[in-house]
């Protein structure tokens, strides 16, 4: 019932057909293993996206050494102000090329908010993680898509404000 959804968010997660499919089967394998813990009357589909949340995270675990060093310069980054505006108009090479840009937790972050529209409460329950901390990562995530098309070919327009004061201005 659930298997095309879990296979599209797969394939979203891993950018790979074999991929998606080998975690996709990964999933059904520990949900059919662990069945005995599911409560029946509860949401079986956030059950599954946990499922597949926390083998997708053993996979990226086992494949991706931990740099430190560069995630906690990442981390600083995104706590300061953001100086440009995000442009208006992207093309939707330059909307991809940004979103395959992000740290695996940002892009599984707006995939799960945004693309696949789950509640902060949903995707706080399939993480296992207090709700604030959905909402400040979703926050942090759509914090760095927008740095990252800040620096796109096409480069923001200025407002009518802005045109107003400076064309009165000079």
């Amino acid at each position: 019932m659930h298997l095309t959804e879990i296979y599209r968010a797969a394939m979203r997660l891993t950018r790979r057909a074999a991929e998606a499919e080998d975690l996709s089967q990964e999933v059904f394998l520990q949900a059919w293993k662990s069945f005995e813990r599911f409560s029946p009357g509860t949401n079986g589909r956030a059950w599954l996206y946990k499922i597949l949340w926390n083998v997708n995270q053993q996979r990226l675990r086992k494949r991706l050494p931990v740099l430190l060093g560069e995630e906690e310069q990442e981390r600083l980054a995104e706590t300061l102000p953001a100086v440009e505006t995000t442009p208006t108009e992207v093309r939707d090479e330059e909307v991809a090329a940004a979103l395959l840009a992000l740290t695996p937790e940002h892009r599984t972050m707006l995939q799960m908010a945004d693309v696949e529209e789950w509640s902060y409460k949903e995707i706080a329950e399939i993480l296992g993680v207090p709700i604030g901390t959905v909402m400040s990562r979703h926050s942090r995530a759509l914090g760095s898509l927008r740095a990252k098309l800040a620096g796109s070919s096409l480069a923001p327009r200025a407002s009518r404000t802005d045109e107003t004061i400076e064309g009165k201005g000079r």
